[in-house]
């Protein structure tokens, strides 16, 4: 990985000129690089518009991760690709997708900021939750990544940071393949392929992609598949240029994880008794699927059906058109425009979520009126045990009975109640199911202008960026059950008992105490954005490099909120229990809202050469992040950086920075009332230092360090538009001062391939903006080898989190924006424990 320049003449960082690379779409055109020298540079194709400019010469924060990269990193999601990128900071725990990552100390969950690219052009208009339709394999070349600087001009909704994942072009040579079978321990098996071959003289072909089978990290019963294809077509102009077409699909069934509990003692965290933090999941076989009774406007038969089997399931369908033409030596035209017609079905278990911390309590607890976190929930307005109470007069005191056994437990018998799997607590788990469908269409059009004199050299790129988005939500009948603290957990109804504990009413409908605790949830939003924009870079002689770029947007934006009904509807015929209506009923109408903003993005910076391997650069940009109908956030960047290489020995970068993110906005469920969401908004600002260094005493051997060191702080919070100054100067939730990574790699001589141990440090991170509730920092150590056997076949292992260590992200997100760990419990997301395998791949 390289944030600088990069020689031959270093051999585990060695040069890689890209084989003809598809430009950037939000970018001017990038022909094919002519073969490298000894002397020259390494190119890059992102946050730059000027053809074949070497890194060093950038005046913008730039990362190049090659193939080889990538596969030592041993990627598992897309997440922790982006760990490759120093000032990324991932919390990749939720499984292959939906992770959260944030830049340069936005805090975590932050990812909007973050644009997610494939060859360029953004996989989703908006940015968060590009990590559903995109995934590595063995059709993608490289990763690119500009932080700050260029990267909110040259495309939409990446003020923070641009991550383009460069895909490998058809050979117009010859035939070339590979294959790769992948397998990990907690039972990943996956096959990949890539095809390629010309078809013509001046047509060729690529494709590739992936099947795989997988039970997610963690202990699991259920096994989700699928799989993802893309596939290439591309003719070549005699006079140059090209017009390819691109299609991809895809249908990928994946495990989620949220938050579990744990112990919490003079701010360090353990584990709850009866529940392996590293491997365990209290999702399994009680949660394959359950019947939530609904609005009868969202399913005509008055139930929307959980399926914990189904995990979540993301769909793609993708069809891509890219061209590029010289008119003159130096005018190019370009035009790119892709289609993506997409859906995912999400079915997470958010065990915490409502009732928080305090939803973690004993059964003996659960079981007395007065001391219930079921008090929490009212039927009717009064209290659930009190209504159970009214509801069974004859009743003689509550009981759990658990939905697999059938066994019955009643409030007096402590005993077994305070033993039950071994640490006697029952919790409350949201069945979050949501599911989102839409389309986003995508076009650039534009060209590029290069034009050189008598000690100068200009490069001009300008272009209209469009989208149309829209996307349809149901999230309605979200509901919440009573299940017990372990692994694969059961789910418990709650009942009324007689003096002899026998069975005499039910308070509950299959372990559900509520319906519909977080609202309607049927939403539809809608994006129509035009863009202008224009960048120069200017080469005065051989040392001096000033860019400068303007993005002028517009966007029309719709959003239709569904109403709830004055009178909820009851529950429909045959549904048992004391609550007897769905909750928040949608009425089948909407509430629209609409807005038209206008924002202009800029920046400017210069690069100089002191010498042909020391430059330094500075940077200004203003960039900006659109939000549908609520307010655009506007993110300011200051950034210095300094590039030397010394031979073999030393190659790195190090960026001094401080970024304004204001008036940063977000909705959070409200933990006093889940029906409602409380509107969050502030202002971050941060400083720091990037550091991305290669130092290589050896031929054989070099170390890596990339890290981040900053300070981020909050001001001007806002919560529901009221302001909240005690929170001015703290941390802002989920986001570390410092996170770096160690990479030491040794060479095995005569080709045979490399050994190497990865050391991943997150500094403490608050799980809140109170900051009462702080996660303490963690190192990961991973080790791999990877054995070139033949000069076709290779074999390579991997292994993670080798010391067992313990290592938490998020906290609560779900439980506010002040918490605490009174009980002793709280609830966070984490790693999980070591865990190894390799793939062979065979080429051909």
């Amino acid at each position: 990985m390289s944030a600088a320049v990069i020689l031959p003449a270093a051999p585990a960082m060695a040069q890689v000129q890209p084989e003809a690379p598809p430009p950037a779409a939000d970018q001017a055109p990038q022909p094919a690089a002519p073969p490298a020298a000894e002397d020259e540079q390494e190119i890059v194709v992102t946050g730059q518009t000027s053809r074949n400019r070497p890194l060093i010469t950038a005046s913008a924060d730039i990362t190049l991760a090659t193939r080889e990269d990538i596969d030592r990193r041993a990627p598992r999601s897309t997440a922790d690709m982006l760990e490759l990128v120093p000032g990324i900071f991932v919390e990749g725990t939720a499984g292959e997708l939906s992770n959260n990552y944030s830049v340069r100390g936005l805090q975590g969950g932050g990812q909007r900021f973050v644009q997610l690219e494939e060859d360029g052009m953004p996989v989703l208009y908006q940015g968060g939750g590009a990590d559903f339709f995109f995934s590595q394999d063995l059709t993608i070349d490289r990763l690119e990544a500009v932080k700050g600087g260029s990267s909110g001009v040259l495309t939409v909704n990446g003020a923070g940071a641009t991550i383009n994942f460069i895909s490998r072009r058809p050979n117009f040579d010859r035939f070339e393949g590979s294959a790769r079978v992948t397998g990990y321990d907690y039972g990943l098996k996956r096959a990949d392929l890539y095809l390629s071959a010309p078809i013509a003289e001046n047509l060729a072909f690529n494709i590739g992609g992936y099947f795989q089978s997988s039970p997610g990290v963690r202990r699991n019963p259920f096994d989700y598949e699928g799989y993802r294809v893309k596939a290439m077509l591309e003719y070549r102009f005699d006079s140059g240029g090209f017009i390819r077409l691109t299609g991809k699909i895809g249908d990928l069934k994946t495990a989620y994880y949220a938050g579990m509990p744990y112990t919490y003692n003079d701010g360090e965290p353990g584990a709850v008794p009866g529940l392996d933090p590293q491997k365990d999941n209290i999702g399994g076989d009680a949660f394959a699927r359950t019947s939530v009774p609904v609005s009868t406007f969202v399913e005509a038969d008055g139930f929307r059906d959980f399926r914990l089997s189904e995990g979540v399931r993301a769909k793609t369908k993708q069809v891509r058109l890219d061209f590029e033409k010289p008119v003159t030596d130096g005018l190019e035209l370009f035009a790119r425009a892709r289609y993506l017609d997409f859906s995912y079905d999400f079915n997470g278990l958010f065990p915490g979520s409502g009732t928080g911390n305090a939803g973690l309590a004993s059964a003996v607890d659960y079981l007395t009126p007065g001391a219930s976190p079921l008090d929490g929930i009212q039927v009717g307005g009064v209290g659930f045990l009190q209504r159970g109470a009214l509801a069974f007069p004859a009743a003689a005191r509550f009981g759990i009975r658990n939905l697999r056994t059938g066994v019955v437990l009643g409030a007096n018998q402590t005993a077994e109640l305070n033993a039950l799997n071994g640490n006697g607590f029952l919790q409350q788990t949201v069945l979050n199911h949501d599911y989102v469908e839409g389309h986003d269409f995508g076009a650039n059009l534009g060209f590029r202008w290069e034009a050189e004199g008598d000690g100068f050299r200009n490069s001009l790129t300008a272009g209209v960026m469009y989208y149309d988005v829209s996307r349809w939500q149901n999230q309605s009948a979200v509901a919440p059950v009573v299940n017990d603290v372990r692994n694969n957990s059961d789910i418990y109804d709650i009942v009324a008992l007689d003096a002899g504990n026998n069975v005499i009413g039910t308070l509950s409908d299959n372990g559900l105490i509520s319906y519909g605790d977080w609202g309607v949830g049927i939403r539809e939003r809608k994006d129509s954005s035009i863009s202008v924009y224009i960048n120069d870079e200017l080469a005065i002689g051989d040392n001096l490099n000033i860019d400068a770029g303007i993005r002028w947007e517009s966007v029309d934006a719709t959003f239709r909120d569904g109403n709830g009904a004055a009178v909820n509807q009851p529950v429909p015929p045959g549904v048992g229990g004391i609550v007897r209506t769905v909750g928040p009923t949608w009425d089948g109408t909407y509430t629209v809202r609409r807005a038209t903003q206008e924002k202009t993005a800029w920046t400017v910076g210069a690069n100089y050469r002191i010498t042909p391997n020391l430059a330094v650069y500075a940077r200004y940009a203003l960039g900006f992040q659109t939000n549908n109908v609520d307010p655009i956030t506007e993110i300011e960047l200051y950034e210095a950086g300094v590039r030397l290489q010394l031979g073999r020995w030393f190659n790195g970068s190090a960026t001094v920075f401080r970024t304004n993110f204001n008036d940063q906005f977000y909705n959070f469920i409200d933990p006093a009332d889940p029906t409602r969401q409380q509107a969050f908004l502030a202002d971050l600002s941060t400083k720091g230092v990037e550091i991305d260094v290669v130092v290589r005493p050896v031929e054989w051997f070099s170390v890596n360090f990339i890290g981040v060191f900053q300070d981020p702080t909050l001001s001007n919070l806002r919560l529901d538009g009221v302001a909240q100054p005690t929170y001015d100067g703290n941390r802002p939730e989920r986001t570390p001062a410092q996170l770096y990574t160690i990479t030491p790699t040794i060479r095995l001589p005569n080709g045979l391939g490399e050994v190497y141990a990865r050391y991943k440090y997150i500094g403490k991170i608050f799980a809140d903006s109170g900051n009462g509730v702080a996660l303490p920092g963690y190192g990961v150590t991973g080790v791999g080898v990877s054995l070139n056997l033949t000069e076709r076949l290779q074999v390579s292992f991997d292994a993670d989190n080798i010391f067992d260590v313990m290592g938490l992200t998020e906290g609560n997100p779900r439980q506010g924006q002040t918490q605490n760990a009174d009980s002793g419990f709280f609830y966070a997301r984490g790693i999980t424990g070591p865990s190894f395998g390799g793939s062979v791949t065979l080429k051909f």
